[in-house]
């Protein structure tokens, strides 16, 4: 049995030193975990049209292993209600709806056991260009979901949210410097002393540092909205051939970077291209939607989103990819299709996730198999 232990004893010696290590995306799962959105200054109309995605989202992710969604209680009757009886909903008050940042990072240990990772959280930036204020529920869900598994957590010393890393579960690890290095997250901490932090927690050995994550990212460029692993050795990268978009110029340093690479193993890295949706800019009915409050970031008419085919979620037996471009969903989907043959890829219309500024990927947070469970 599994008992929880105190942050004093669990600062006395690493997740690494104790075995633990993050597995990949497309390892085994046990569940996925999720967040119900209502906040009104980030889902247009009190959040209904994005209720009706994460349901959706729910739903096929629920076809490959168990989920879970948190709800405040104010919620709860009306997410038991909109949701699928195989989808479990439980109480768990948070601030917003992005369970991939606010959420653990899991850890496993090669005799069966399950941990979790406590990153600092700011809400993105804290005074500094943050994306709300307060975040204090969010602060504690990890710690909630820990008493609910009954398994040891890991506080980590250094603000970090889930989108902004991505491992191929041997060794590497995918960030980039605009996001882990941003002042308004860990100010005055290098490259040396981040990467430091990475191996010791999640037992990693290697950093790929990109520049930049996509153009206009609310969240300082999380790495999970830009090129994340697919398969040992295996990247997928946004990609716009546009050369007047600034994504343009981003693309070609992530591909450099990538492409000059070589992951824990010594192996070089194989990049798959995944076509840029839109370029989607927000319509004047759907910021007319949100609340405006002082205390959280603004929605505009003509402001542009961080569109990303990218931002999916790999599931046992399913990969749940947002839909955001008529034009390039199908080509999307194909190359998803293609990378991951054995899974049957989900098409989600994910534009109301967008429109809170993330998608698919920050919406979930997987919990691993345990590799003797």
């Amino acid at each position: 049995m599994n008992v929880p232990m105190s942050a004093t004893a669990l600062a006395e010696s690493t997740p690494k030193a104790q075995g633990y290590a993050m597995p990949a995306e497309f390892a085994p799962h046990d569940a996925c975990w999720m967040l119900w959105p209502q906040r009104p200054d980030t889902w247009r109309f009190g959040a209904k049209p994005a209720q009706q995605a994460f349901v959706a989202v729910a739903t096929a992710i629920a076809e490959s292993e168990t989920v879970y969604v948190g709800v405040n209680d104010e919620q709860y009757e009306n997410a038991r209600h909109q949701l699928p009886p195989q989808v479990r909903v439980l109480e768990l008050s948070s601030n917003d709806a992005w369970m991939r940042d606010v959420g653990p990072t899991f850890l496993t240990h090669p005799d069966g056991r399950l941990a979790m990772v406590d990153w600092q959280f700011n809400a993105w930036g804290g005074l500094d260009g943050g994306l709300y204020f307060p975040w204090d529920k969010d602060k504690r869900i990890r710690t909630k979901i820990a008493e609910m598994l009954g398994i040891p957590r890991f506080v980590a010393p250094v603000v970090l949210e889930g989108g902004a890393i991505h491992v191929d579960g041997e060794g590497t690890l995918l960030t980039t410097e605009e996001c882990l290095l941003n002042a308004n997250r860990n100010p005055g901490m290098n490259r040396e002393a981040m990467e430091q932090v990475l191996r010791d927690t999640l037992s990693i050995e290697k950093v790929v540092w990109l520049p930049r994550g996509c153009h206009l990212d609310e969240t300082d460029g999380h790495v999970d909205n830009l090129c994340c692993f697919v398969a040992p050795g295996e990247v997928v990268l946004s990609w716009c051939d546009d050369e007047t978009d600034p994504q343009h110029a981003i693309c070609r340093e992530a591909l450099q970077v990538l492409e000059s690479s070589t992951d824990a193993k010594g192996s070089k890295l194989r990049v798959h291209k995944l076509p840029q949706p839109g370029p989607l800019f927000i319509e004047e009915d759907e910021a007319s939607g949100i609340d405006r409050l002082s205390s959280s970031h603004p929605r505009r008419p003509g402001d542009r989103m961080a569109g990303s085919y990218v931002n999916f979620y790999i599931g046992n037996s399913v990969v749940v990819m947002p839909l955001l471009d008529p034009a390039l969903d199908e080509q999307a989907r194909g190359v998803l299709q293609g990378l991951f043959p054995d899974r049957r890829v989900i098409g989600v219309p994910a534009r109301e996730i967008l429109l809170g500024g993330g998608n698919i990927h920050c919406i979930t947070q997987q919990q691993p198999k345990a590799p003797l469970s």
